[in-house]
């Protein structure tokens, strides 16, 4: 703290502001001080501290002046509210004979600290360590002439492109064209983007009108073509996701829509539903079921009207829960019941969570089987500490 002195907060001939930050504290070497929640002024020259709007007022603060700075470091460290931040160190050599009045005529620490509340920001730390390295303070002339010389020369010397560089990033003006140049990449990327998802969407509906022209055809020239080859034919279309879907634009009223959809819908889900346990929730319908028509998605409220509609070989069920599934008409409870009383026993007990993994099912179904099961007095529950689970009902094995 003894190369900090206390100086009006004005800026020289040939200084210029480039960057701000608030709510910084700083550091002696390892030791906190007094001096936090300041504000902090970066300039080509110097750095200024001091209390909120004495900057601004052009009052006495400290300052500390950047011919000081041998070299910049940082250190990561934890914080109460804000998980972790970032402080800046700098590395200061001795102070001249001619240094003015500070803080501190002497200080053991080589170095200094400067921390916020949340660390300080990405901005003021790049446009401190871009003025390092320019050495701005080592030039005689003053900002002006140097922006000037460099518009005007097209062999400027490295350190004018530095400071012309500085003075493009910094201050309002920097953050201005910093937030415009971000606007603009995010629209150019955007519009990248959608370029891209033309192309898929083009090439999706190409794929849509080839399947239903095959199918069509498939239809008009069955006695021409094997039973093989239109078996081959629709594998191909269902690995594709698309199997001529039913739409809204082929018929005139909703019962006929509802009607063919819930058909589609019962001869897509069939096999899936008997490989899982003869239960499906309709989450999952929804899921398979738009997977399967690739474009022609379906709303949640289409899907649940055609449901409605199936009358066989799979039907809607409601359980007293709430929950919604499709079942098959060959699995009633006492299927169900039987089948679940086998898994119990088999293991002892069974949690919800250890049925839905034996059989490959949702958390949901699993409960509902088991909740079946025990309604018709299979099983006894037995809710503790340690979560619910199902026993084998020893009742029924008595005589």
């Amino acid at each position: 703290m003894n190369r900090f002195a206390y100086v009006e907060a004005r800026l020289s001939s040939n200084e210029t502001f480039v960057s701000r930050d608030s709510r910084v504290k700083i550091f002696d070497g390892d030791q906190k001080t007094d001096f936090e929640e300041g504000e902090v002024v970066l300039t080509t020259h110097r750095l200024f501290w001091g209390r909120p709007g004495e900057i601004a007022r052009a009052a006495v603060t400290l300052c500390l002046p950047l011919s000081y700075v041998i070299s910049l470091g940082e250190e990561t460290t934890a914080s109460n509210f804000f998980g972790r931040k970032t402080r800046i160190i700098l590395h200061l050599r001795a102070p001249g004979p001619d240094k003015m009045p500070g803080p501190l005529d002497t200080s053991r620490a080589t170095h200094i600290k400067l921390s916020g509340k949340n660390g300080l920001s990405m901005e003021f730390h790049s446009a401190l360590r871009e003025t390092l390295n320019a050495r701005i303070w080592e030039i005689s002339l003053t900002s002006e002439t140097i922006i000037k010389g460099v518009d005007r020369s097209p062999t400027s010397d490295p350190v004018n492109d530095r400071l012309a560089r500085i003075q493009k990033r910094t201050g309002i003006g920097g953050i201005e064209r910093h937030l415009e140049a971000k606007a603009k990449a995010t629209d150019e990327n955007i519009a990248l983007a959608f370029q891209d998802l033309s192309v898929l969407m083009t090439m999706a509906k190409d794929m849509v009108g080839l399947s239903k022209t095959i199918s069509g055809r498939i239809r008009e020239q069955k006695g021409e073509i094997s039973d093989d080859e239109t078996v081959r034919f629709k594998s191909y279309l269902m690995s594709l996701g698309i199997d001529d879907p039913v739409t809204r634009d082929n018929f005139t009223s909703n019962s006929a829509y509802f009607s063919s959809l819930a058909q589609q819908i019962c001869q897509m889900l069939i096999d899936p539903i008997e490989e899982h346990g003869g239960m499906m929730s309709l989450a999952d319908v929804y899921c398979r079921v738009n997977r399967a028509r690739g474009l022609e998605l379906l709303s949640p409220e289409d899907l649940l009207h055609a449901c409605e509609q199936l009358r066989g070989p799979i039907r809607l069920r409601s359980f007293p829960s709430g929950a919604r599934v499709l079942q098959l008409e060959s699995h009633d409870d006492d299927l169900i019941a039987i089948d679940t009383l086998e898994k119990v026993q088999a293991a002892e007990s069974l949690a919800v969570e250890e049925l839905a993994k034996q059989l490959g099912i949702s958390l949901l179904l699993a409960k509902e089987r088991l909740l079946v099961t025990e309604r018709l007095g299979k099983v006894c529950r037995d809710e503790s500490v340690e979560g619910l689970r199902f026993y084998p009902n020893l009742l029924l094995q008595r005589d």
